[in-house]
């Protein structure tokens, strides 16, 4: 049976004394390091060194700075850049990935910040969850005032990421406090610039640069990489008056279109019969410019003659004037030599009946006797003596 100190056994049974174990627990600490535990109440004389363990200081105070030198070892993963601080202050180079060693704690500590990790920031609603696409709207962020004086509702997202991880741990405490704090100054700015209806109607402009600048000036050590609207409307309270407005601007556009559809269809035609009626004027215009300058000539041709024969060519004017106005007119035959009876005689419409029966006559009959010699002799004679009898009653006439 293994005894230890202060074992006290009561009938070769119980538990050993706690305060004879401490004491002699102390006393073998003591003797390690070299003191005697003469001075305390009931302390044994100290053993010979002989019979002490010796253990050996030096090899344990190297194995303790050794541990300590191996903490400093750390590794900075790919797309991460590590920020080593002495004493709190931040060195003036960065580390880049792969393994690095610093000087251990409390002397030297390390920040590894990663840089490509792209960040998202959502401005007037929140996401419930992933995957939900439920949005619970924040009103203080959301509602935005326009140039005319209306209140528009829109809810966007930043993406950003790092460019300088000394300016990210130390010039600002709270990153996505200053990236909203930017997007919200940006977008402000640019809808208050805009009216209602061309944000409703075009949506916003990219203020992702305008962001960037408000951020560098402050030297975030972020970069903006885009800005995404979600959402851009009316609030709810009067939602369904821009219902009714957009529906009365899209009509507007219909008729504009229709117009404008009409306006193809007619104005095409409308170039189309004046360039006709340009053209008929420019050939009428050359007709008449033709024919006055034939009639000039004309003329020019008749003064010559009658300046030769002045009688002559008047008489012949007159039986010309004559002739083209008896010919579009009725004719009236009076006999004075008979007595005072008169005779009306449609000479005109006589010669034309006359003439389309003597037409289909002459035809019919050449067609049953083909003109002979003979045939041909009596009527040259038969024409000579009408000509004979007509002029000798012009002559009685006269």
């Amino acid at each position: 049976m293994i005894k230890f100190p202060g074992w006290r056994a009561q009938n070769n049974e119980g538990p050993p004394d706690l305060d004879e174990v401490m004491r002699d627990l102390s006393r073998r600490i003591n003797s390690m390091f070299g003191k005697t535990g003469g001075n305390q109440p009931g302390a044994q004389p100290r053993r010979p060194a002989g019979a002490e363990a010796n253990v050996p200081l030096l090899p344990i105070v190297a194995l303790v700075f050794l541990i300590w030198l191996a903490s400093g070892f750390y590794i900075v993963d790919q797309g991460s850049t590590g920020v080593v601080m002495r004493f709190g202050k931040a060195l003036e180079d960065t580390t880049e990935p792969g393994p690095r060693w610093h000087l251990p704690y409390p002397i030297e500590t390390v920040e590894v910040v990663n840089m490509e990790q792209v960040r998202r920031l959502e401005v007037g609603y929140r996401s419930s969850g992933e995957g939900s696409g439920a949005k619970t709207k924040i009103p203080k962020e959301a509602l935005m005032l326009t140039e005319d004086e209306n209140i528009i509702d829109l809810q966007f997202a930043v993406q950003y990421n790092l460019n300088n991880a000394k300016y990210y741990l130390f010039n600002n405490r709270s990153t996505d406090s200053a990236v909203m704090s930017a997007a919200e100054s940006a977008i402000r700015e640019v809808v208050g610039k805009n009216k209602l209806d061309d944000l409703l109607q075009k949506g916003l402009a990219d203020t992702s640069e305008r962001m960037q600048a408000i951020l560098d000036s402050y030297k975030t050590g972020v970069k903006i990489i885009s800005v995404s609207l979600q959402s851009a409307q009316p609030p709810e309270q009067v939602q369904e008056a821009f219902e009714d407005v957009n529906r009365a601007n899209q009509d507007n556009q219909r008729q504009i279109n229709e117009g404008e559809a009409y306006a193809n269809d007619v104005i095409p035609k409308a170039r189309g019969t004046a360039a006709r009626l340009l053209s008929e004027a420019a050939g009428y215009k050359l007709k008449v410019e033709n024919e006055a300058r034939g009639n000039a000539s004309r003329f020019d041709q008749i003064l010559a003659e009658y300046n030769n024969a002045p009688e002559v060519t008047r008489q012949r004017l007159y039986l010309d004037a004559q002739e083209q106005i008896l010919s579009s007119t009725s004719k009236l035959v009076v006999d004075q030599k008979a007595g005072n009876s008169l005779l009306y005689l449609p000479l005109d419409k006589l010669i034309n009946s006359s003439g389309a029966a003597t037409v289909q006559q002459s035809q019919s009959v050449q067609s049953l006797n083909p003109p002979t010699e003979s045939g041909a002799a009596f009527d040259a004679a038969q024409t000579a003596r009408s000509r004979d009898a007509f002029r000798s009653r012009d002559r009685e006439s006269r």
